[in-house]
């Protein structure tokens, strides 16, 4: 008998999962000679589209790049990295230099010598889903593509050519409009990496398409809180236990009970940084009989108790709130002056 299997993409729901926070956009005009050193930012990706001119991207000294007109390049983790308009050009800090802000996370940088002009559209996001941790951390230093490359890349370009327009003339909803398409941007180019690099079918990435295999993550993924055995995973994909077993574990790199108990313990990272539930709740809502039990799954899978992440989101919380606080006090003093 046939089995017809109902209609699933494990890449495209992993690909899904990347809920994006945008921090930083900025808008930059570059005249020769310029150098521009960009920090580290922890669990952050970075991307840069040329829109005119040319440009040298350095990642660690390890990896360099010639941008273009159109290029568009991530640099996914986080690494500090230069953007110099030639070799050898001492480079500013970014945060040292002046910027415009137009609104509360996108910024127009004007820098230079004077001479040939680039202009590049650059931007730093956030994943918070455990399944978009685990896709960047897969990804190479820096994916660099060519928009106008390959004619099903056209859409790409038409897109990135609409941003630049945007940017250049900055109209009402013209912010909101760039940050939202950068968001589609770096999701679109991570699917046209995978199509295109022979290293994205191998490993987690290589597991998701596989048809059985990937139904079972995308099960787990779906439902978090089932309580999940090889047998019962191995039956919803129509293969025998210890079949199902073997391919899991050669595919993935680990047992499918051991990615079950670690998939959850992100899922509660996530939901320990993001919600309002206790502890116990979060326990619950994963299966556990007992606060105890899970807290000592967490800790073997994370590395700290849920506690420790719980009391460190609190106080990050408090501080955000308490500078909110001191910033409206003060534009209130200074206007009362």
């Amino acid at each position: 008998m046939k089995i017809e299997w109902p209609t699933v993409d494990p890449l495209g729901e992993a690909l899904h999962f990347f809920r994006m926070s945008g921090i930083f956009y900025c808008r930059a005009e570059f005249t020769a000679p310029w150098a521009l050193a960009l920090p580290p930012l922890d669990n952050f990706l970075m991307f840069h589209f040329v829109t005119s001119g040319q440009c040298l991207l350095d990642v660690d000294d390890a990896e360099s790049r010639l941008l273009g007109p159109g290029d568009l390049a991530l640099v996914p983790h986080g690494e500090g990295h230069q953007l110099a308009s030639e070799a050898g050009v001492p480079a500013a800090k970014l945060f040292d230099l002046p910027r415009a802000e137009l609104g509360d996370r996108y910024e127009v940088l004007q820098y230079g010598g004077g001479g040939a002009a680039t202009h590049v559209i650059c931007g730093a996001v956030r994943f918070d889903h455990p399944a978009a941790h685990h896709l960047v951390s897969l990804l190479p230093r820096v994916i660099a593509i060519d928009a106008c490359s390959t004619p099903e890349m056209h859409w790409i370009d038409t897109m990135l050519q609409f941003m630049a327009a945007e940017a250049r003339t900055l109209r009402p909803g013209g912010e909101a409009v760039i940050t939202r398409l950068a968001d589609i941007l770096v999701i679109q180019t991570l699917r046209a990496w995978i199509a295109q690099d022979p290293k994205a079918r191998t490993g987690w990435l290589g597991a998701l398409q596989d048809k059985q295999i990937g139904r079972a993550m995308t099960l787990v993924h779906r439902q978090p809180s089932q309580p999940w055995s090889v047998g019962s995973l191995a039956a919803e994909v129509a293969m025998s236990r210890s079949a199902f077993a073997a391919r899991f574990t050669h595919l993935v790199g680990e047992s499918a009970m051991r990615y079950v108990t670690r998939w959850r313990m992100h899922v509660a990272l996530t939901w320990l940084r993001e919600d309002n539930a206790t502890i116990a709740e979060i326990a619950a809502r994963l299966g556990y009989e007992s606060e105890a039990a899970f807290s000592r799954a967490f800790k073997r899978i994370i590395g700290e108790p849920p506690g420790a992440v719980r009391r460190r989101t609190d106080a990050s919380t408090a501080d955000l709130a308490a500078s909110s606080a001191a910033s409206v006090i003060s534009h209130d003093i200074g206007s009362e002056s």
